[in-house]
């Protein structure tokens, strides 16, 4: 019996691949401090409307997925590759949906997404376009695009990662992770993406069949000719050939890298992702602090564009006629993530120094500050206001900002952001304690009009054209919620990102042992400073208890010291407590924090022991 017990033991350390996680296996959960409020509060309405918003958004699932999708979970349209309509824009107009349920949406949002995410891959896997040399075989290889840019593909991953919020034990789950994540770890011979010599990944085309170093042609980029298609979407990329080198859209291979670490523990994700993306910081510090829009097949800034760090498609010059610069999307998700994994600010330095040098060079018109979007042989060029311009040329640039401030904290990159909505209610620069019910009806009126165009779309499915995005046809609202609940950035997925989820706290629900919200509790972050998060939460239930889980960061990275409520202080020293609450019974939660205290990781609290500091 002992020897069976020792094989069986033997074999699960071979599994996961560390004894550190066989021994976090092993070990009992350490049980977590419970806060117990029981002062009545009646239901404010941001919590009706926050409640509100969690149910009609599993409603707005279930319509999309029925108007859009067949039974095998396939739209109901051809499938097609390239820049206008490929299969990122599947995935890219729901990316929202795993999010919608791991706030606390109801368990149908999953299976809807579950179906969906399932029959795409399907479709997709089957799908050969005879036009096009990276798809004849099919768009997808290994459940994976066989080759293309990292704009499009980290837009259709942006809910595959998401759904690790709520199915970190799904076993294919893991499996497929790992194995993406693999492409990049030159860890299958087809798909030799990397150069660890040089630290590079090898082109802006890359996926399971290795990256394109032959010059892109515009079926590449667009795939076949479509009848009646306008006359640009085959000009643009004729200039466009040039695809060969690193690209900091490839940056988001780091998600994959990360998303592997956090099932499962193992290191080589957590060296590979590091060694990568302090290349990348390397040769921004060498560049006078701009990120380098090309680097060439022998690790040179510039090696594939005359030594000219700015030119490179989609690069701060890029020849893409449609004048596309994303420089800024690839960076802040992977220097992000390496803040993640160390906790080390260097990495959010990165990103403010591309900032600095943007807001260095900045004009003043009418008062308003507008910051370059270009860069070319005569210096900066393009300036718009942030927020305004071409929404493919630093488009993100709101967003960096936010996410640099909530990484940070730093009273310099406040100073940055605009005063209004989430950040003015935050940081009390404009009162407004209504704030949060307006901010939740808006999206519950979102939902109405996307709602609406659904009612009314006559055409075969528009996603499958691109335009979906324009039309809104998504009736599933999430950022009022991620941002007023979880005091987070949306980690977006199109136009921003997907980021991983930078959030100050994150719920789960031990009675049904799942993630997000219980049933009719609400919860709203209030205040966040470097050391301290304040929340209030309340049950609208007037009958029965509920207990939440509350988990400091989105992955357990933060460390909650002590919780105080009603003047009361309970001493936490973990990663997450618990709080019991009466039948209509709220409070706020002043809660002591210690941030980027720990390794991060999707395992869900009741499902590891005690989490090793850094």
């Amino acid at each position: 019996m002992r020897t069976w017990i020792a094989v069986a033991l033997l074999a699960l350390v071979l599994l996961t691949g560390t004894m550190g996680a066989l021994q976090a296996q092993l070990e009992p959960p350490t049980p977590a401090p419970a806060v117990v409020i029981e002062t009545p509060m009646p239901a404010p309405a941001w919590a009706l409307a926050e409640r509100a918003l969690l149910r009609i958004n599993a409603e707005g699932v279930a319509a999309f997925a029925d108007r859009y999708f067949d039974a095998r979970g396939y739209m109901r349209a051809p499938a097609r590759w390239g820049v206008s309509d490929g299969p990122d824009d599947v995935m890219e107009n729901i990316r929202n949906w795993p999010l919608a349920y791991a706030l606390g949406g109801p368990d149908s949002i999953l299976q809807h997404w579950k179906h969906v995410w399932e029959g795409h891959l399907e479709q997709y896997s089957q799908a050969k376009i005879p036009g096009v040399e990276l798809a004849k075989d099919g768009i997808y290889q290994k459940e994976f695009i066989t080759s293309f840019d990292w704009e499009h593909t980290g837009e259709g991953l942006a809910p595959f990662y998401f759904y690790g919020l709520s199915g970190p034990t799904d076993p294919r789950y893991r499996a497929r992770m790992q194995r993406f994540a693999g492409f990049y770890m030159n860890e299958d011979p087809d798909a030799p993406n990397y150069d660890p010599e040089h630290r590079i990944i090898r082109s802006l085309f890359n996926g399971s069949r290795g990256p394109k170093l032959t010059p892109a042609s515009v079926n590449d980029w667009d795939g076949e000719p479509v009848p009646g298609a306008r006359p640009s979407r085959r000009t643009r990329f004729l200039e466009s050939t040039n695809i060969r080198g690193d690209h900091p859209l490839n940056l988001n291979t780091t998600n994959l890298a990360l998303h592997a670490y956090l099932l499962t523990g193992e290191p080589k994700y957590r060296t590979w992702l590091l060694e990568y993306v302090d290349a990348w910081h390397e040769r921004a510090v060498a560049n006078g602090g701009n990120i380098p829009s090309n680097i060439g097949l022998d690790g040179t800034i510039g090696g594939e564009w005359d030594g000219k760090w700015y030119d490179g498609v989609f690069g701060w010059n890029s020849p893409d006629t449609g004048v596309r610069n994303y420089t800024l999307r690839g960076p802040p998700e992977a220097f992000g993530n390496a803040l993640l994994l160390t906790g080390d600010h260097q990495y959010v330095d990165v990103i403010r120094r591309q900032l600095d040098n943007l807001f260095a060079v900045s004009r003043v018109e009418d008062g308003r500050v507008l910051l370059p979007r270009y860069y070319g042989d005569e210096g900066w060029y393009g300036f718009h206001l942030v927020g305004e311009g071409p929404g493919g040329a630093l488009g993100n640039l709101g967003n960096v900002l936010t996410d640099v401030y909530m990484w940070s904290l730093a009273p310099g990159d406040l100073e940055r952001l605009p005063k209004e909505g989430w950040i003015g209610y935050l940081t009390d620069e404009q009162p407004n304690p209504d704030y949060p019910f307006e901010a939740l009806q808006a999206d519950l009126e979102t939902i109405s009009r996307a709602a609406e165009r659904l009612r009314t779309d006559t055409s075969s499915y528009n996603m499958a054209r691109g335009t979906a995005r324009g039309t809104g046809a998504n009736p599933v609202a999430t950022t009022a919620l991620i941002n007023l609940t979880l005091g987070a950035n949306d980690p977006g997925g199109s136009t921003h990102g997907p980021l991983p989820l930078h959030a100050q706290v994150r719920y789960f629900d031990a009675d049904r042992r799942r993630a997000g919200l219980p049933n009719d509790v609400a919860a709203l972050v209030e205040r966040i400073l470097p050391g301290r998060v304040t929340l209030t939460l309340v049950n609208v239930n007037p009958l029965e208890h509920r207990t939440v889980t509350v988990q400091m960061g989105a992955y357990g990275e933060h460390h909650a010291d002590a919780v105080t409520v009603g003047g009361r202080t309970t001493r936490v020293d973990l990663p997450w407590f618990e709080v019991r609450l009466a039948p209509g019974a709220g409070d706020t939660l002043t809660i002591d924090v210690s941030r980027y205290a720990h390794q991060p990781t999707l395992a869900f609290p009741w499902d590891r022991g005690w989490m090793l500091a850094r």
